[in-house]
């Protein structure tokens, strides 16, 4: 009888403290926001009601865009402002660049797993590292090895695939993907051969496990009250989250140790062509600041920079390519025009004459990725929080501290920016008389845009660009079931949803 007096209180001591935060969440949420004013946005919710659209959450958010392009979502401390507007877009990228950051919301959220890195750094951190990832990338040493690297691995790649072809198999192209990219981004970020593509790595494959989870983990933190109180308590998906996030740091923090005592004795930096071996020189300027600790933020940031986003893209640059396949020979034909029939021709040495002055040439190819990254953007969504009062050029107010989030997916899907064939896979928007033109940054954000902009642009193009020439030139892909929808998964990097089941029929005779 004791025993269940003692449940029962217990039970209803934890109904009413729950209840009771319900009703504290409520009560922040609902006070303080101007809520029938009509110089702040419509209120279209809460931030935790996108809990019920979460594994369609950007088709939501288009859907949305299309009655309201600019909307408000309430938290407790603050609003999230969406918008799809491209002139709020310039203002708060550009013409207001030092009223917006990052915001301690959102930071609070990222940091687990991004740290101090680039992607979450503001003021002098981040113009720290974005003024030396400038030089890095500006320089043609890193240059040159980043392209040696990515075409030695997009044979690794034609060499995987063509086991499958041989056989007819079946292969998750997806999964291959991010295996090639992780293997180039570890190569050109750490100078490690982490041989994942080959399935020799299973640390590798761990990490890449443990990476993808952490972002999807961190994501959920959006529409998820109680993820601060699970951290605090230790459970449910904070506890996954941090196993995994111990995993990465472990993992990274082991490579950066290895690297500096591999460098310890050497003098010459001139031959310090990876990314970390750089970061490491110029870290013995400042060795407090730049400590093991910092440098794994920002080679993590590099990772989801380099790794994420080109493997999301070509998986569905493959799949748009499956679907419309009279643009996939296109494509393929554009290839043999600049590059010729490679009947017969062996895969290392054809990887040899992919050269900048030849990916150059290849207009049409540069439209498709443009086109699939205009539907499948590899951020879907990103964005800042206002340090001031303001005004936006649409008219709407933002008051001091609230978010303003600009919508990449659904910008690409809006009638207003790209017209009534805005849905449309049609890479032919990009080209004037088969000559590629760039769309203003604003309407097309993928990379970002105004001071923030994107310094792995270049980057990510020539990777995506020798990976899709070496494949294209030597497959026609198909799907293996054109039936199996094709989702995404909502995190911060459109993650095709699942796997991405292909056959490749080869064509020429020889790889």
């Amino acid at each position: 009888m004791g025993f269940l007096f003692l449940f029962l209180t217990f039970t209803f001591l934890l109904l009413f403290l729950f209840l009771t935060f319900v009703s504290f969440l409520i009560v922040r949420i609902f006070t303080g926001k101007s809520l029938r004013d009509p110089n702040y946005p419509p209120v279209k919710g809460t931030v935790f009601h996108q809990l019920l659209y979460f594994t369609r959450l950007y088709d939501y958010q288009a859907q949305v865009a299309r009655q309201t392009p600019t909307y408000r979502l309430l938290a407790p401390e603050h609003s999230e402002v969406y918008t799809t507007d491209t002139r709020n877009v310039e203002h708060v990228l550009k013409t207001n660049f030092a009223n917006y950051t990052r915001g301690d919301y959102h930071v609070g959220i990222m940091s687990d797993i991004f740290g101090q890195g680039i992607f979450v750094a503001d003021g002098e951190k981040w113009k720290q590292q974005r003024k030396l990832a400038s030089f890095e990338f500006s320089t043609r040493v890193l240059r040159d090895f980043s392209c040696s690297v990515f075409r030695t691995n997009g044979a690794k790649l034609v060499k995987a695939i063509s086991e499958y072809s041989v056989a007819n198999r079946v292969f998750d192209m997806q999964d291959l993907l991010m295996r090639c990219t992780l293997d180039s981004i570890f190569k050109v970020g750490f100078g490690i051969e982490l041989n994942c593509l080959e399935g020799s790595s299973k640390e590798g494959i761990e990490f890449m496990k443990a990476f993808d989870e952490s972002t999807a983990l961190t994501y959920w933190r959006y529409v998820d009250p109680f993820w601060q109180l699970k951290r605090f308590l230790n459970i449910g998906c904070e506890a996954t989250l941090k196993k995994h996030v111990k995993v990465i740091h472990d993992f990274v923090h082991q490579h950066i140790k290895s690297k500096r005592e591999l460098l310890a004795g050497k003098k010459d930096v001139n031959d310090k062509e990876d990314i970390l071996s750089r970061f490491l020189v110029e870290s013995e300027k400042d060795p407090e600041k730049m400590n093991d600790k910092y440098l794994s933020d920002i080679i993590l940031n590099f990772m989801i920079a380099g790794k994420d986003t080109s493997a999301n893209t070509l998986s569905w640059f493959f799949y748009m390519l499956c679907k419309n396949p009279l643009i996939q020979e296109k494509v393929a034909q554009e290839l043999r025009d600049v590059v010729g029939n490679q009947e017969g021709v062996v895969i290392d040495e054809f990887v040899v004459k992919i050269t900048d002055a030849t990916l150059e040439q290849m207009h049409y190819l540069h439209a498709t990725l443009t086109e699939t990254l205009r539907l499948y953007p590899a951020v879907p969504a990103d964005g800042r929080c206002a340090e001031m009062d303001d005004i936006l050029p649409d008219g709407f107010r933002l008051k001091k501290g609230d978010g303003i989030t600009y919508m990449a997916y659904a910008m690409g899907r809006m009638p207003s920016i790209w017209g009534q064939d805005a849905e449309d896979f049609r890479p032919e928007r990009w080209l004037n008389n088969g000559i590629f033109q760039a769309e203003s940054p604003f309407k097309f954000v993928t990379f970002h845009a105004g001071p923030r902009i994107c310094l792995g642009k270049d980057f990510a193009y020539r990777q995506m660009k020798i990976v899709a020439v070496a494949l294209l030139c030597f497959f026609r892909f198909k799907l293996a079931d054109e039936t199996k929808k094709v989702t995404y998964r909502t995190m911060f990097t459109l993650h095709i949803d699942g796997s991405l089941p292909m056959l490749a029929v080869p064509r020429t005779t020889h790889i």
